[in-house]
């Protein structure tokens, strides 16, 4: 029997004794493994923070009591205890529950988190707040860890933090993690005081004076500042940088020791205003192959067996296309070698984005910059103009966090930084906070920008050559996650004219206007409308439009329809309308692509569909516009 048999939400692990906290722990962290080994997601980050887990809701009183999850990876134990557990199976499933924190989905998940580093500006307003509303004895914690303190928005949260006296404790869940591991001197501070034998030679006096606080009542305070002048005496040699800000910082401690997490919280709880709590853990704790294994692997590592922890893969015996990042890794290299102006560029994700191959074979000419997107493209304008072509590769839905160095210090000062925008489109599982659905509507009104997708692998090294070429100015290039055809590497480089598409087949009766990998849906759809004469335009760019191609459209077409894996609203379809209103065409424009709405998690075919842009949503539009009956739905 496990002990998570009676326990469904926080009160009922308040019904236990402290002793009963680690067997507690140990069938939690089981419990995960053997859900996340079956259905996947993440998995190295919520095994990491599974003691600090269970000792934050044995002690606090949430939800009354705010609790903000960053990265909200971390948040799977959090979801187990928090009533979600007889649904985790469902996790990051078609209509289950979401694989990160959602403010909709439970009363406990108080602030909704993807994207990394909001946790401190987060709870910081929802304690301000509170102060307003006069509720004195509500608690606020921020957890934050795999790399997210490296962020911008972290110190701006912390900056902020330490002149207003709120109830905030920011635990630092130090596992010297993000996805990859962390970069940066702050990576290098923690470990500094996380190995500092001046810090450590009185770490057990001051941790044993923090465990009276409690028993002081009235004095806690002064005892408490005791505790910080201690703590300052023993940092005598090592300045404090979390100190320096206002906060009260205590640490470093043992991460996963629950039942020692739970009495230290439980004498925070008395201590007011900022505080910083610096853990310990190790990312895949307990389980023996992800501790011992790459923390970059197991952060999500698909199907495994618990037992073994091999990793299932796929049985296809058939040569497999490659994914697109894997053609980006590799083209680029291949285009540094040859220019040695080029530069990569990553806010931490070196291998989701295949960065991570020139940054081993060229060490001196790529850059992992930290969860710091901002930073990445004020970083790759200062290099551009100094002569050099940098490459920032930034997930689409990422890249929204630094849209303004995009405006003011790329396209503004007009210079030569190629945007490869990676998980272009729906992502898949992860859901709304990583869909890249708004680049291409946001990136095409800036003016000097180039904005370009490619249709395939093929294309997409096309285009990274076009893009080194001079004086191309700001150049984007995105591209969804997954795979598409096959590449022939020997084949030469060919500049790709901007702004310039291509008629992929001919037709009379109505015309498909595509943009980036859809065109591969719109193949599959005319290869089954055999009965049909459809014309096909690969657009290659919504920015500049091929004007002389779509004046070719209208001409000969009245019947369009435009395909995009981006929303509708300003984007590509937009732009095609745009066009066809600013020459005084006339024709009937039906728009398929992502409508005005967030879109849930799910597998990506069960997106599209669900989105009405997939091969079979092309079919029946084609039906419909020629004034045929729509057909039943194929395979």
């Amino acid at each position: 029997m496990s002990s998570l048999d009676n326990i469904q939400f926080p009160e009922d692990l308040k019904n236990l004794k402290s002793n009963d906290l680690p067997q507690v722990c140990d069938d939690l962290r089981q419990y995960i493994v053997d859900v996340v080994s079956t259905k996947g997601g993440h998995f190295g980050a919520s095994l990491g923070v599974v003691e600090l887990t269970v000792a934050l809701h044995y002690v606090f009183n949430t939800p009354y009591d705010q609790l903000v999850w960053d990265v909200g990876h971390q948040a799977y134990g959090h979801k187990i205890l928090t009533g979600r557990k007889d649904r985790f199976h469902t996790n990051r499933i078609y209509n289950g529950i979401s694989g990160f924190p959602k403010r909709s989905e439970s009363e406990y998940d108080t602030f909704g988190v993807g994207h990394s580093s909001t946790s401190i500006s987060g709870a910081l307003g929802m304690a301000v707040a509170s102060n307003y509303k006069n509720e004195k004895d509500k608690q606020h914690i921020a957890v934050i860890g795999d790399g997210s303190m490296t962020a911008g928005l972290a110190f701006e949260g912390l900056n902020h933090a330490g002149i207003e006296n709120s109830n905030l404790l920011v635990i630092l869940n130090d596992n010297c993690m993000s996805i990859d591991p962390n970069v940066g001197a702050l990576k290098e501070y923690l470990t500094d005081i996380a190995t500092s034998h001046t810090y450590n030679k009185v770490k057990d006096d001051v941790w044993n004076l923090l465990g009276k606080v409690s028993k002081f009542g009235p004095n806690a305070q002064a005892i408490a500042a005791k505790l910080e002048n201690a703590m300052k005496s023993a940092l005598l040699k090592q300045s404090n940088y979390f100190e320096s800000l206002n906060f009260r910082y205590f640490g470093p401690v043992d991460g996963h020791d629950v039942v020692h997490l739970s009495k230290i919280l439980n004498d925070l709880k008395d201590i007011p205003g900022p505080k910083i709590l610096h853990c310990l853990t190790k990312k895949g704790k307990g389980y023996e192959p992800a501790e011992k294994g790459s923390p970059t692997k197991w952060h999500a590592p698909g199907l495994f067996d618990k037992n073994t922890g091999e990793i299932i893969k796929s049985t296809s015996t058939s040569p497999q296309p490659p994914k697109y990042q894997d053609v980006f890794g590799k083209t680029i290299i291949e285009l540094a070698k040859e220019n040695d102006k080029i530069m990569g560029i990553t806010p931490a994700m070196p291998t989701g984005c295949s960065l991570g191959m020139m940054m081993k074979e060229m060490p001196d000419r790529a850059f992992d910059v930290g969860i710091a997107e901002q930073h990445a493209v004020t970083f790759s304008a200062g290099l551009a103009t100094q002569g050099m072509v940098p490459f920032c590769n930034i997930y689409s839905s990422f890249m929204q966090r630094a849209y303004d160095q995009v405006v003011h210090d790329v396209a503004i000062q007009n210079l030569n930084v190629v945007f490869c925008l990676d998980r272009g489109g729906l992502v898949g599982a992860d859901g709304p906070t990583h869909h890249g659905v708004y680049d291409m509507a946001y990136f095409r009104c800036i003016p000097n920008m180039v904005v370009s997708a490619p249709m395939n692998e093929q294309e997409l090294r096309n285009l990274m050559y076009t893009a080194q070429l001079p004086n191309k100015g700001p150049f984007s290039i995105r591209y969804p996650r997954g795979k598409g055809v096959m590449v022939d590497w020997q084949t030469p480089f060919e500049e790709i004219p901007v702004g310039k598409g291509r008629k992929v087949s001919d037709g009379n009766e109505i015309a498909l206007v595509t943009i980036g990998h859809v065109g591969n849906f719109a193949q599959k759809a005319i290869s089954e409308l055999d009965t049909y004469s459809v014309a096909h335009y690969d657009m290659r760019f919504v920015k500049p439009l091929d004007e002389a191609l779509l004046h070719e459209v209208f001409r000969k077409h009245d019947k369009v329809i435009t395909v995009e894996d981006g929303c509708i609203q300003g984007g590509f379809g937009s732009a095609i309308i745009e066009f066809m209103a600013d020459h005084n065409f006339k024709a009937q424009v039906k728009r398929l692509g992502i409508p005005d709405k967030y879109v849930e998690h799910g597998t990506q075919p069960e997106l599209w569909r669900e989105c009405e842009y997939d091969k079979q949503a092309i079919i029946e539009s084609v039906h419909q516009m020629v004034g045929v009956k729509k057909v039943a739905t194929t395979a």
